[in-house]
């Protein structure tokens, strides 16, 4: 499956999922149900993936962590808000 088609099935997710459980509720309920739905269409998801940090040829543990890795080629970074500010505007 392409980039583009993997793309387009999670923003219907998301859509969906926003859908039903509308604004205000802690960002880890949202990648459960988001997951479920990405699921559910047939894509491969991995959750709370563990990015190292390579600094002069060592591996550093710091921590970092994907959110949600669909299909072993996109990023889903989860975040929530309660009002959107000029920094969220593109």
């Amino acid at each position: 499956m392409e980039t583009n088609q993997i793309t387009e099935i999670i923003i219907g997710c998301a859509i969906e999922v926003h859908k039903n459980l509308g604004p205000g509720l802690l960002e880890s309920a949202y990648e459960e149900c988001l997951v479920f739905e990405l699921r559910d269409k047939g894509l491969k998801t991995e959750r709370q993936v563990a990015v190292p940090v390579v600094y002069r040829d060592i591996k550093l543990d710091c921590g970092y962590r994907i959110d949600i890795l669909v299909e072993d080629a996109v990023v889903i970074e989860l975040k929530t808000v309660d009002g959107f500010n000029p920094v969220h505007e593109a």
